[in-house]
C-alpha cells in the first residue's frame, strides 16, 4: 500500500541538523505514527514519503520554509523579570511556556537576561535549519473513520 492522504504511517526516523548531530530520533522508542494531511509531521517531510510504501527506507533533506519557517528576529520578545515566577534561576537558553491572548501555548527560549528584563525568543527552536532525515516505514494503512475525525491515530 503506497502512502497518500488519510493513511496512518508508522515509521523510525532519526533527524539530524547541517553538522550531522542527531537532534531527535525514534531510536530505543515507539515508531512514530502520524495521519497523513492531518498537519502532525512537517510539510516538506510528509511529502516526500508520498508513494513510499512499507519497507522503504529514505534520506530527506527539509529546508526551513518547508520545516519549521525561516528564522525571524522579529519573534524577539523583551519583558520584565517581574513576569517570573518568583526566585525562579531564569538562565539563558532555558524553554518557558507562555499563553498567547487566543489561548495557545507557545514556547519560548530565553535568549538574553539582565538585571531588569529577559528578552525570550518566540520561533520555533529548528526555525532556519536545514532538517536531514533517515526514515524507514514500518507500516502503512487506511486511517479509520474515528482516527480522521478524531484527528489522531488510535
Amino acid at each position: 500500500m503506497q502512502i497518500s492522504d488519510k493513511h496512518v504511517v508508522s515509521m523510525n526516523y532519526t533527524l539530524k541538523d547541517d553538522q550531522g548531530t542527531v537532534l531527535d530520533t525514534s531510536e530505543n522508542r515507539d515508531v512514530l505514527r502520524f495521519i497523513v494531511g492531518a498537519g502532525m509531521i512537517i510539510p516538506g517531510l510528509e511529502k516526500e514519503l508520498h508513494g513510499k510504501e512499507k519497507g522503504d527506507k529514505l534520506s530527506v533533506t527539509v529546508e526551513p520554509k518547508d520545516a519549521y519557517g525561516e528564522y525571524d528576529e522579529s519573534q524577539m520578545i523583551t519583558v520584565s523579570k517581574s513576569q517570573f515566577q518568583e526566585g525562579l534561576d531564569i538562565k539563558t537558553g532555558m524553554q518557558v511556556q507562555a499563553q498567547s491572548q487566543d489561548g495557545q501555548v507557545q514556547i519560548l527560549t530565553i535568549k538574553d537576561v539582565d538585571d531588569d528584563n529577559v528578552t525570550l525568543d518566540a520561533n520555533h527552536p529548528l526555525a532556519g535549519q536545514t532538517l536531514h532525515f533517515d526514515v524507514q516505514i514500518e507500516d502503512v494503512r487506511k486511517a479509520t473513520e474515528e482516527e480522521l475525525s478524531h484527528g489522531h491515530v488510535h
